[in-house]
């Protein structure tokens, strides 16, 4: 029976195996399913039984090219290493000194916990963590970023600081509370940009997972006009149910810029939220918006991309970029959601059990069925895809 000293656990209600089963990546793009030993929460840690964990685009830049992930130091391959980071689940176990949260509990995660004593973390930017993977050998500083820095969800339990812990009601489905953490995201891009947005103008570029939930976000704070811009129209459309008021396909408009600025009244945005990683992306951004506009960088360019550094000096226009959900800002974005604030569940197209994550990520990857948010579930019957209406 799983009894770690000094951990609190309920075999009636909870049972806890020894093992438990995981995902493993040996070489690029390469996964296979093993036994691993069931891990043991610390002090200020509890242990997560996972019921669903969604698959995010990095993700696929960790399982198939390594970075953003740093294991040991170095690439995340033929490591025993779990990827996977956007779960949810139920808290069955207790490290010592944790009353915050109660067996049984259910919760999403942040991915980010750092190390809690860097300067970074002492102002609340843990997702900027200066001791960023430092948590082996003589050079250990504690820091966990889950899937990541260490193991993450694509598994059946893990264990997770109560920092990175989202408390979730019983009505949020597995589903919707793996997607908490994606509109934290999308939260923290708009606390960055400066939070009050109500009554400002915002062009949010590529519907993707976070750049739909940035639409719903800078909707529910009172944005107006939100102006959406991507390539696929079943995409854009989704984005219209989550509150765009306007949707430009990139594909279909000769000149985008042109198109956003006419739709704000003819002139520039007062902000732009950049999820889509196009090589022209960054330009466009600054050329929607107004003088001393800002523009937030939330996805990963897969190479080197231009910069007009003249015109955003002379317009002075202000660029942050971001990394995850910092700030807390999860837990605003699940008090969005569980006032019905938006409908998070219409990004959620496909889930698939456990042991096909290898069919579930070529559905994401592949963009199979239109395929937006795919969730695997430890738990499961039934295949059940859901294709978002």
């Amino acid at each position: 029976m799983y009894a770690p000293q000094g951990v609190k656990t309920n075999h009636n209600e909870f049972p806890i195996p020894h093992t438990m089963r995981a995902w493993v990546l040996g070489d690029p793009g390469q996964l296979s399913m093993v036994e691993k030993e069931t891990p043991v929460p610390k002090k200020a840690e509890v242990l997560v039984r996972i019921d669903a964990v969604a698959i995010c685009a990095t993700d696929l830049e960790i399982i198939y090219h390594g970075p953003p992930a740093s294991i040991q130091g170095g690439l995340p391959f033929n490591k025993g290493f779990t990827p996977g980071h956007e779960y949810m689940g139920t808290v069955v176990a207790l490290g010592f000194g944790v009353d915050e949260y109660k067996l049984g509990q259910r919760v999403a995660v942040e991915i980010h916990a750092g190390c809690g004593q860097c300067k970074r973390c002492r102002e609340g930017m843990y997702t900027s963590c200066h001791n960023y993977g430092m948590n082996y050998g003589e050079m250990d500083k504690n820091h966990r970023a889950n899937g990541f820095t260490t193991d993450g969800g694509f598994c059946e339990y893990q264990v997770n600081h109560i920092n990175t812990l989202v408390a979730i009601n019983d009505e949020m489905s597995d589903e919707e509370g793996t997607l908490v953490v994606t509109a934290g995201t999308a939260m923290y891009a708009l606390t960055e940009l400066g939070g009050l947005v109500a009554g400002e103008s915002v062009v949010v570029t590529g519907p993707g997972p976070i750049g739909l939930m940035a639409v719903a976000v800078a909707k529910a704070l009172g944005a107006q006009p939100v102006i959406l811009t991507g390539t696929r129209d079943n995409r854009l459309e989704i984005g219209k149910q989550l509150g765009a008021d306007h949707v430009i396909n990139v594909r279909k408009t000769p000149d985008v810029v042109a198109e956003a600025r006419r739709l704000n009244g003819g002139k520039g945005v007062d902000y732009v939220v950049e999820c889509s990683a196009a090589t022209s992306a960054v330009n466009d951004a600054v050329r929607m918006v107004n003088r001393g506009g800002r523009v937030c960088l939330a996805a990963f360019a897969h190479e080197e991309v231009p910069v007009d550094v003249a015109h955003i000096v002379r317009n002075n226009i202000y660029m942050y970029g971001i990394r995850g959900e910092g700030k807390s800002a999860t837990h605003r974005a699940e008090a969005f959601m569980q006032q019905k604030r938006f409908d998070a569940t219409l990004i959620h197209t496909h889930t698939f059990p456990l042991e096909d994550l290898p069919t579930a990520i070529r559905y994401a990857k592949d963009r199979v069925e239109d395929a937006i948010k795919v969730v695997v579930k430890a738990k499961f019957d039934a295949v059940s895809k859901v294709a978002a209406e």
